[in-house]
Parts: structure tokens; C-alpha cells; sequence
């Protein structure tokens, strides 16, 4: 732009449709300003950055949708979205702090998986109470890790058949061990 446009032009021609030239001087003009304010009010470069870009972005939509009543007073709308948009950000860390405080003990220490005890006798007397061949089909697939094929071939039945053996022979030790089904 070679002619130096007022604060209430500039808000005209934005709010007036595509001026990207209009746009950028809005940048360029403003951006320093925010930036100083955050340095100001959040201590840290990249917060700074961060509430340049939110507050620019959030100024142009503004100007876009004609929402700025008064458009020679442009500066104080930057000014007091920026004010706005610290507190939003504080009130947000504050909230993230109280839930830290609440509920961080939880969060730092693991929680560990309570696995009852296996009864050792008892799964004994329940597996010697099973019949032979599902005792077997038992012991081979979890004790010796046999596939279902190999304890198919070894008692000349259908895998199929091994499937079904196995699953009544889980069922009546979870019955036998008090588990729930």
C-alpha cells in the first residue's frame, strides 16, 4: 500500500471483501503490538508468538464479518482481544493446575492390575477331577503348548472336535475355581 490508510480504512477494506493487501498492513501494522503485549503479560517468547497469531487470526475474522462497531477504534480492539485472550489462556493453566492438583497423584502412580491369587491345590483338584481325554486336551494345549492339530492327531479326533473338548473342559474348571462365567 503506497498511501498510508487510517485505522477505520483499513478496517472498511477488509471487512469490504478480498483486500489481501489490506489484510497484510493489518499485520504488519498490528502484530508488533500483540507481541509486545504478550511478552508483557505471558513472560515467554513462544506464548508471545502463539497469542500474535491467535489474536490476529481472530481480529481478521472479526473485520471479515463486520462485527467491529467502530472501526476507528481498531487499536483498542486488538488491545482488548489480547487482554480477553491472556485471561482465557490463564484461566485455562489455572484450571489445567486445579485438576493437576486434584488428580495427579492418581495420574503419576501406576496403577497395578489386581490378579487374584491362582489356587494351586484347588486348579489341581479340578484338573484331576476333568475327565481323561479333556484332562489331556487340557494338559497338551496348556501345559505342553500344543497346537489343536497336534492334539487332533494325537487322539485320532477332528479339530473340531479338540475345540469343542476344550471349551466344556475350561467351563467345568471355571466352575470347579468358584469363577464367574
Amino acid at each position: 500500500m503506497d498511501i498510508e490508510l487510517s485505522d477505520a480504512e483499513l478496517v472498511r477494506q477488509i471487512g469490504s471483501g478480498n483486500d489481501r493487501e489490506a489484510e497484510a498492513e493489518l499485520f504488519r501494522r498490528m502484530a508488533p503490538r500483540i507481541r509486545l503485549y504478550g511478552l508483557r503479560h505471558l513472560r515467554d517468547e513462544h506464548a508471545a508468538e502463539d497469542l500474535t497469531q491467535q489474536v490476529l487470526i481472530t481480529t481478521l475474522e472479526a473485520l471479515r464479518a463486520g462485527r467491529l462497531r467502530e472501526p476507528e477504534k481498531l487499536a483498542s480492539f486488538v488491545l482488548g482481544t489480547c487482554r480477553m485472550t491472556v485471561l482465557d489462556l490463564r484461566r485455562g493453566a489455572q484450571r489445567k493446575e486445579h485438576l493437576v492438583k486434584k488428580f495427579g497423584a492418581d495420574l503419576l502412580t501406576p496403577v497395578q492390575p489386581t490378579i487374584p491369587r491362582l489356587d494351586h491345590d484347588r486348579l489341581t483338584r479340578c484338573v484331576q477331577n476333568l475327565k481323561e481325554r479333556e484332562r489331556t486336551v487340557i494338559v497338551m494345549t496348556f501345559y505342553d503348548e500344543q497346537t489343536g492339530t497336534d492334539v487332533a492327531s494325537f487322539l485320532g479326533v477332528s479339530e473340531a472336535n479338540i475345540r469343542v473338548i476344550r471349551h466344556r473342559a475350561i467351563h467345568q474348571l471355571r466352575e470347579c475355581m468358584g469363577v464367574a462365567v
